[in-house]
C-alpha cells in the first residue's frame, strides 16, 4: 500500500450521501446507549426517567441547531474547530479543536474499556488488556479502507442494535402485562407529582445528555459529502438527534414501567437486572453479548473516524504536526491521523482499564467546552458580525445552548473539572507557541 507524500494535496474523497450521514450519526450515538446509564438516570430522576430523556433531547436540540447553522456556512472536516476558527479567530478556534479532542480521544477509550469489562464477565480468565488491543486493531483495520466501508459496517451494526432493542422492548411489554413492574404501560415514567423534584430532575437530565453525545460528529464529515449542497450535513444532524430522542424516550418509557417493580442493586448493571426480572436470565446473557460485541464495535468505528478528521483538519492548518493531514492515495482516508488516534485511545484505555468510573467523569468536559464555543461562534458570525434578523437560529438557540452548557458545567465532578482545566491550560500554552511561530494565520482552504 502506498500513501501520498507529505507535499500532496490534502483532499478527502466526496462519497457520502444524506443517509450515509444518518447511519454514521446513529452508529456514533448507538440506539442502545440509554442502557449504559439506565440505572443512574432512574435513581437521579426518582423514577421520572422518560421525562429526563425528553428534557435531554430538548437541551441537545439547541446545540444541534447551532451545528446545523455553522455547517451550512463553514463545511469543514474539523467540526467545531473549523467553525470557531473562522468565526472567532485563530486562538479560539485552536482551543475549540483542542477541547473537543479531549472528548473525541477519550470516548473511544471509554468504549474499549466498557466492552472489555463486559467480555471479561462473559469470558472469565481473559485479561481486559487483550480485548482492548483486539478491538483497537479491528476498528482501525475497518476504518483504514475508507469511510464508505465504515458506513456499510455502521449500517449493519445499527440494524442489529435496533433489532435487539426492539425485541427487548416487546418482551418487556409482555412481561408488564403479565404482572411485572406497573402491570402495563403507564405514564408514571413521565410524571408523578409525588416524585417530582426540579433539582433531581436536572441532575438526571445532565446524565441523560451523555446518551445523545455523538450527533455533532457528523459535522466532521462535511468535506466527504457528495455534491455542493451545504444543507445536507445540518439536516442530517437534526434528523439524527430527533430519531435518537424519540427512540430513547420510547426505551425509557417501557423500561421505566418495568423498573418500578424492582430495587436496583447496581446502577451500572441496571439494564441486565431489569431484563432478567422482566424476561429471564437467558435474555440478560443475550443482551450482554450484544452489548459487548455489536455496540462496542459500532460505537468505536465512527468515533475513530470523527477524531481522525479533527486531527486531519488541525494538521492541515499546521495547528498540530502537518503529517496528521496526510491522505491515503488509494483509500482517501487520513491514515496518519487515524493511526495516531488508535495509538492514543489504546494507551489511555490500557492505562485506565481498571478505572472506568474516573474515565467516564472526564468525557463530557471536552464536549461541553466545544459546544460552548460553537454557540458563541453562531452569535458572533451571524448575530454580531452579520447583523442577522433570524431571531431563533442566530440568537435565541445559541443563547439557550450557552445557558444549558453552563448549567451542566455546574454539576461537573471535581476530577473532571481538574483534568479539563489542565487540558485547557496546556492548550493555551501551545496556542501561544503557535502564535509566536506565526502558525496561527487563517488560510482560505474552504
Amino acid at each position: 500500500m502506498t500513501a501520498t507524500p507529505a507535499a500532496a494535496p490534502h483532499a478527502l474523497k466526496r462519497s457520502l450521501r444524506y443517509w450515509d450521514l444518518i447511519v454514521y450519526g446513529l452508529a456514533y450515538i448507538a440506539p442502545i446507549a440509554p442502557l449504559s446509564t439506565l440505572g443512574f438516570v432512574w435513581e437521579a430522576s426518582h423514577g421520572l426517567i422518560a421525562l429526563a430523556y425528553v428534557l435531554g433531547g430538548v437541551c441537545m436540540y439547541f446545540t444541534a441547531k447551532s451545528y446545523a447553522v455553522m455547517t451550512e456556512a463553514t463545511p469543514t472536516a474539523g467540526s467545531v474547530y473549523g467553525f470557531a476558527r473562522h468565526a472567532l479567530g485563530p486562538l479560539p478556534g485552536f482551543l475549540a479543536g483542542w477541547m473537543i479532542l479531549l472528548d473525541y480521544l477519550l470516548i473511544p477509550s471509554f468504549v474499549y474499556v466498557l466492552i472489555a469489562v463486559a467480555m471479561e464477565t462473559l469470558v472469565p480468565g481473559v485479561d481486559r488488556a487483550l480485548w482492548i488491543v483486539l478491538m483497537v486493531a479491528i476498528t482501525t483495520g475497518i476504518n483504514w479502507f475508507g469511510v464508505t466501508v465504515t458506513t456499510r459496517a455502521n449500517f449493519v451494526a445499527v440494524g442489529v442494535q435496533v433489532a435487539v432493542l426492539l425485541g427487548l422492548l416487546v418482551l418487556a411489554v409482555v412481561g408488564l402485562y403479565h404482572g411485572k413492574g406497573t402491570g402495563g404501560l403507564t405514564l408514571l415514567p413521565f410524571w408523578a407529582p409525588g416524585r417530582f423534584e426540579a433539582g433531581a430532575l436536572f441532575t438526571a437530565t445532565s446524565i441523560s445528555v451523555m446518551s445523545f453525545l455523538g450527533f455533532d460528529a457528523i459535522s466532521t464529515l462535511s468535506e466527504e459529502v457528495e455534491g455542493h449542497d451545504r444543507r445536507v450535513v445540518g439536516r442530517a444532524i437534526i434528523a439524527v438527534l430527533v430519531i435518537s430522542a424519540a427512540f430513547f424516550v420510547l426505551v425509557s418509557w417501557v423500561l421505566g414501567n418495568v423498573l418500578a417493580g424492582i430495587t436496583i442493586k447496581d446502577p451500572a448493571a441496571a439494564a441486565y437486572e431489569v431484563t432478567r426480572y422482566a424476561i429471564g436470565a437467558w435474555a440478560a446473557v443475550v443482551l450482554a453479548w450484544a452489548y459487548a460485541l455489536v455496540v462496542g464495535f459500532s460505537n468505536a468505528l465512527p468515533m475513530q473516524v470523527g477524531v481522525a478528521r479533527v486531527l486531519f483538519a488541525m494538521g492541515r492548518d499546521r495547528q498540530l504536526p502537518s503529517g496528521l493531514a496526510r491522505v491515503h492515495a488509494r483509500y482517501h482516508t487520513p491514515y496518519v491521523g487515524m493511526l495516531a488516534t488508535a495509538a492514543i485511545s489504546l494507551a489511555v484505555a490500557l492505562a485506565m482499564r481498571n478505572m472506568m468510573d474516573e474515565l467516564a467523569t472526564i468525557v463530557n468536559f471536552g464536549a461541553l467546552s466545544g459546544f460552548l464555543l460553537l454557540h458563541v461562534s453562531v452569535i458572533v458570525q451571524f448575530g454580531l458580525r452579520g447583523g442577522s434578523r433570524q431571531l431563533f437560529a442566530h440568537w435565541l438557540a445559541p443563547l439557550a445552548g450557552i445557558v444549558v452548557v453552563g448549567a451542566v458545567f455546574s454539576g461537573m465532578s471535581r476530577l473532571a473539572t481538574e483534568v479539563g482545566l489542565g487540558w485547557l491550560a496546556a492548550g493555551i500554552v501551545w496556542g501561544l507557541v503557535l502564535h509566536a511561530r506565526h502558525r496561527d494565520e487563517l488560510h482560505a482552504e474552504l
